[in-house]
């Protein structure tokens, strides 16, 4: 997907380019910092952990540096599905053939983060980003957190950021563009992201779903466009959502269909924003007993 974008460093004899594995434990804003260095919401959020469920390149090109984010799902132990072992080996893949790593910590270090330390290969330098800097009450905290962080590895470097206040990001992509080897653009200039709008028009939905619901219901739930029809700048998107059981799609639907309709609402006006014109979305909810574990369904789905 395509935008321009105004560059934003000064212009460089040596034009530099890379790809960088945005990792870290659940939660800790992975996503968040990926559109918010790119500068529009290519990859889904909410508060829940376990959002992400694809690998999606966020691609900044500025003056000096073509820098391609691969945001990448949460590394998790607790549960054994097809689905989770497919993302925890899309975590894994992301980190081959990288030029560097954002390793992406809140405030504090958790076994979570030390596992995800233990994922990183020695050859790739590795930059931390001390999200969520912005909630901490004592500001004193970081200096010490800091220097235990140092403490672990040699790493490239430690900037403490806020994805959602846009803080000290200008810090962090110097960091990285100091990393990367010299050579030209993998993308076009205007580029945003890898991922194609059919792509991501299920990713709202399936946000939504996250956001709108309660616990059980979005870890259970899966999205596809089944038919993408662009007329001029009208886009017809009619979609699927997948359940494991009938009493989830209840859930979703809400008395008369009212809560699908809002969630399928909430995510058109989301995508009328990104890709810059109508859309009609037409958003069908289905029973599929299994789908996460069975093999067909997730390569159908892209996993």
């Amino acid at each position: 997907m395509s935008r321009r974008r105004e560059a934003e460093t000064p212009k460089d004899a040596a034009f530099r380019c890379g790809q960088i594995a945005v990792i870290g434990r659940p939660n800790v804003g992975k996503s968040t910092l990926v559109n918010a260095l790119v500068g529009a919401r290519i990859s889904i959020t909410s508060k829940r952990p376990q959002t992400t469920r694809h690998r999606i390149r966020g691609i900044l090109t500025t003056r000096a540096a073509q820098l391609v984010f691969v945001d990448t799902p949460g590394f998790q132990t607790e549960h054994r599905t097809a689905l989770n072992e497919r993302m925890n080996r899309a975590v894994r893949e992301s980190l081959n053939d990288v030029d560097a790593i954002v390793l992406v910590l809140e405030p504090s270090l958790t076994d979570g983060d030390r596992r995800a330390l233990d994922l990183l290969p020695a050859r790739v330098p590795v930059v931390v980003a001390i999200n969520k800097v912005d909630r901490l009450a004592d500001k004193a905290r970081l200096l010490p957190l800091i220097a235990e962080i140092a403490a672990l590895r040699d790493f490239a470097g430690v900037v403490p950021v806020s994805a959602e206040k846009g803080w000290q990001l200008d810090q962090l992509v110097a960091e990285l563009t100091k990393l990367m080897p010299a050579g030209p653009a993998l993308f076009a200039e205007d580029d945003l992201t890898d991922r194609d709008e059919r792509f991501l028009a299920a990713e709202f939905v399936r946000e939504k779903i996250f956001r709108l619901l309660g616990e059980e219901v979005p870890y259970a739930t899966t999205v596809s466009v089944d038919r993408f029809i662009q007329e001029g700048s009208l886009r017809r998107i009619y979609a699927t959502v997948l359940v494991e059981k009938a009493s989830q799609r209840a859930i979703l639907l809400g008395e008369g269909g009212k809560r699908m309709k809002d969630i399928a609402s909430a995510a058109r006006r989301d995508m009328e924003r990104l890709f810059g014109g109508k859309v009609f979305l037409e958003v069908w909810v289905r029973v599929k007993s299994g789908w996460a574990d069975d093999e067909r369904v997730l390569a159908r789905l892209g996993y």
